[in-house]
Parts: structure tokens; C-alpha cells; sequence
């Protein structure tokens, strides 16, 4: 296998640089390459990406992030290369062959079908709101996206249809003849590329399709990030996600080379990128017309209560000074009331009259005033 690419983009360099696949070795056996890097630190920085717009907006600890994301990057990996080894059958013939992710082959779709299929069990298991960690998660999704099609440069694979005065489209069945010559933007982007599949011999120049999509990752996730504050309903950040990503993921495979097929000439790429952009455009557009209904609904008026008429407030004023005065007569015969000895059984029967009946009479102000006088200058002092 051939272990350098050599690369030339006129626009932007004087000469071609040759690319080693391999980053370097370790103990003399073990090859870690550019691919491998690329596609682990894109894990590593969407892993704190997500912790940071998690605790941020969403109300998710970190550690919720740890573990949902350990069975999301296992199925995430899994799922794209067994996507891509089932689309391209013909060109394995090992178990090895099948299993050697690190010489490229990850298909993104497959990898987001394991990657939510994990986020949405662990999701279950820890009772978090899965709409809300998928929209925390997918911005990184993109992110990663873009910085691992840079895995795709140094493996010199994902690469587009040559560039010469016209290049070749495909949009589903219709084929195009595009202008590229000098002067164009195709013209300027070109990518010399060698190997390639176009030549055994000689550079030949092609759209750099890793770049187009990589482009348009960052800016989405840009985009994404600037109106994530502003999202009205849990979920919609990740139907942008989708809606974004399969609208450019539809026109950027029309230029490839090296895309997998269904029905021998439809682009699986192109129709899951057609499918995610409609199916999630309507749902966001559905979800926003919900959400602004729920605003322009007018709030319930609050409850009132009749006032009490004027007579129950009388009636209950004349029974709460009733009550004080009780109140207060008792308090004042407690404190001028002498030490008297223990009564006597008859006492005890209640054969005297109860003082405090005489309280619910209804004396005149001033002979009651006389009486207490009269009541407290009778009355022997205390030793």
C-alpha cells in the first residue's frame, strides 16, 4: 500500500508537498496515522463542547456527559464502518480487511445512526431529556465533522470528479457539464492529486470535496452556535443540524468520485442528504409555528373573589371586638386576683355564679368603668 499522497493547490502553493499517511511509530511497531489523529481529537474536543453548552444551556453535569458519550463514540464508530463495509462489499475479502478502520472507510451516516442510537439508550437508562443532550451534542457533531474530513487529505481519499475547462455533476439521475476553466471558483479550488483513480502516471486535478464539505461544516456550526440562545423548543438545534449538514452533504456528493450506490446509479449520500433536509426542515418549521402559537395564546385571567358584603364585615367586626374584650377582661381579673386558699368540695360543684357570665352582659361604658373602681378599691391588698 502506498503510504504518501502528493498534493498541489496551485491557488494557494508555488510547488507540491508530499504527504505521509503516517504520523509516526511507536516501539518501533505500532503506526499511529494523521487519520487516526484527526478523527480522536475531534472526539476529545466535541466531548468538551459538549460538557460546556451542556452545563450552559441545558442543565447537564459532566458526568452524564461521560457516560452517554462512551456507548455513543463505541456505536458511532461501529455503526460508520459497518455502513461503509456493507455498501462496498466487493472490496473487502477479510475480516481484516473489514476491522482496518485506520486505512480509511467511516461512512458519517452510519456513524450518526450508531452514535444516536447510543445517546438515546443511555439517555433512557439515566432519565436525561434526550432532545435536550441532542441539541448540546450535534453542533460537536459538526465540528468534528469538519475537522475529520482533514483525515480524508492526508489518506487522499474523498476527493471529486477531475477538473479540466468543464467538470462533471450529478444531481440523483441527471448528469451536468459545469464550467471550470480558468476564472471560475472550481478553477481556483482545484486540487492536484496523485495516485489517483483517474491516472497511474501523472497529478490530475480534482475537486477537493473534503474541503467543500469541511467549509461547510464550519460555518454551520458558526451559524448554529450563534442562534443556539435563541432556539424556542428542545430538539431544534439538532433539526438544524440535520436540515443543514443534508443540504450540503446532497450537492457536494454530485462532484465524487468514490461514492456508494444504491440501485446501481443513485448516490446513497445524495438521497440520505435529500431525505434528512425535507424531513427535518418540516418538522422545524412545524415546531416553530407550535412555539409561536404558545406565545400569542393569551394567559387565563387570574381569579377574583366577590368582596364580603357590608353586613358580614359589620358582623364579623362586632364578634372580633366581643372576643378582645374577653380577652382582656380575663387578663386583667388574672392580674388582681389575690392568692386564695384551695376551694372547698361545695366550691368545686359551682354552687356560686360564674363571674364571667357577667361579661357578655351589655353594661352601659361608664357604670361598667364605676363597678371596676369600686371592684379594685374593695378588694384587700396582697401580702
Amino acid at each position: 500500500m502506498n503510504e504518501q499522497v502528493t498534493v498541489w493547490f496551485p491557488s494557494f502553493q508555488k510547488t507540491a508537498h508530499t504527504l505521509h499517511k503516517i504520523a509516526f511509530t511507536l516501539f518501533g511497531k505500532f503506526e499511529v496515522r494523521w487519520y487516526g489523529i484527526l478523527i480522536t481529537l475531534g472526539m476529545i474536543l466535541a466531548f468538551a463542547y459538549i460538557g460546556w453548552r451542556g452545563k450552559k444551556n441545558e442543565g447537564i453535569v459532566f458526568d452524564n456527559v461521560i457516560d452517554v458519550g462512551i456507548l455513543t463514540v463505541i456505536l458511532g464508530i461501529l455503526g460508520a464502518r459497518v455502513y461503509y463495509v456493507l455498501t462496498s462489499l466487493g472490496d473487502y475479502h477479510t475480516f481484516y480487511d473489514a476491522i482496518a478502520i485506520w486505512n480509511g472507510g467511516l461512512a458519517i451516516y452510519g456513524g450518526v445512526i450508531g452514535g444516536f442510537t447510543g445517546l438515546f439508550i443511555m439517555c433512557a437508562v439515566k432519565k436525561i431529556n434526550w432532545r435536550k443532550f441532542l441539541d448540546a451534542t450535534t453542533p460537536a457533531v459538526l465540528f468534528a465533522q469538519a475537522l475529520g474530513r482533514w483525515g480524508n487529505f492526508f489518506n487522499g481519499e474523498a476527493y471529486g470528479s477531475q477538473i479540466a475547462d468543464t467538470t462533471q455533476y450529478y444531481f440523483f439521475l441527471k448528469k451536468f457539464d459545469l464550467p471550470s476553466g480558468e476564472g471560475t471558483l472550481f478553477h481556483f479550488l482545484r486540487m492536484g492529486l496523485y495516485p489517483n483513480d483517474f491516472s497511474r502516471y501523472e497529478m490530475v486535478f480534482v475537486h477537493p470535496t473534503f474541503l467543500y464539505e469541511s467549509i461547510w461544516n464550519l460555518v454551520g456550526f458558526i451559524w448554529i452556535n450563534l442562534v443556539y440562545k435563541h432556539k424556542k423548543f428542545d430538539g431544534q438545534v439538532a433539526l438544524l443540524y440535520f436540515s443543514w449538514y443534508g443540504f450540503g452533504r446532497m450537492f457536494i456528493e454530485g462532484f465524487r468520485s468514490d461514492s456508494l450506490y444504491i440501485g446501481g446509479n443513485i448516490r446513497i449520500s445524495q438521497l440520505v442528504g435529500l431525505l434528512c433536509f425535507v424531513a427535518c426542515t418540516t418538522l422545524l418549521i412545524v415546531g416553530l409555528v407550535r412555539s409561536r402559537r404558545k406565545v400569542a395564546a393569551p394567559e387565563p385571567a387570574p381569579q377574583t373573589f366577590p368582596e364580603a358584603p357590608a353586613e358580614s364585615a359589620a358582623e364579623q367586626a362586632k364578634v372580633d371586638s366581643i372576643v378582645n374584650r374577653v380577652l382582656d377582661r380575663l387578663l386583667r381579673r388574672k392580674l388582681r386576683k389575690p392568692a386564695l386558699p384551695e376551694e372547698t368540695p361545695a366550691e368545686a360543684t359551682g354552687n356560686a355564679e360564674d363571674p364571667l357570665m357577667e361579661d357578655f352582659t351589655t353594661e352601659d361604658p361608664a357604670t361598667e368603668a364605676e363597678n371596676t373602681e369600686n371592684s379594685t378599691d374593695s378588694q384587700p391588698p396582697v401580702a
